[in-house]
């Protein structure tokens, strides 16, 4: 599977399609639990969480994706430490993945978590 495609099945079926069996096929069996237990901990914060494609560059078997993530604070979930309090966030994210054999099978990423914090109210 392209790079680019397989980011955008992630975003299209995992993250805003609610189809968290499609970790098992886009991510390495190693890293598929873990994605599994941080997507649903941060969906249970933002049950709107939405990520849209900003931006991709790919080479090989590498690719940089911008995210811009949204979501309201309202779920039943806590998020950094605070409790939902029915705010708004959108921030940006960069990931950058390693792909094998049509798997994510290294990521490391970036989030705007300061930010983030400001919107939700933790920071002034």
């Amino acid at each position: 599977m392209e790079n680019r495609a397989l980011v955008m099945r992630l975003v299209d079926e995992v993250i805003n399609g609610h189809q968290l069996n499609a970790v098992d096929e886009l991510f390495a069996p190693h890293l598929a639990g873990p994605v599994r237990q941080a997507f649903t901990s941060f969906r249970a914060a933002f049950p709107d969480w939405r990520e849209t494609v900003v931006e991709t560059v790919s080479e090989q078997d590498r690719i940089a994706v911008r995210f811009r993530c949204t979501g309201t604070f309202r779920g039943d979930g806590a998020f950094m430490g605070l409790d939902p309090n029915g705010r708004r966030q959108e921030v940006d994210e960069v990931f950058f993945l390693r792909v094998d054999g049509g798997r994510v099978v290294e990521y490391w990423g970036l989030e705007d978590n300061l930010e983030r914090l400001r919107q939700l109210g933790a920071l002034p």
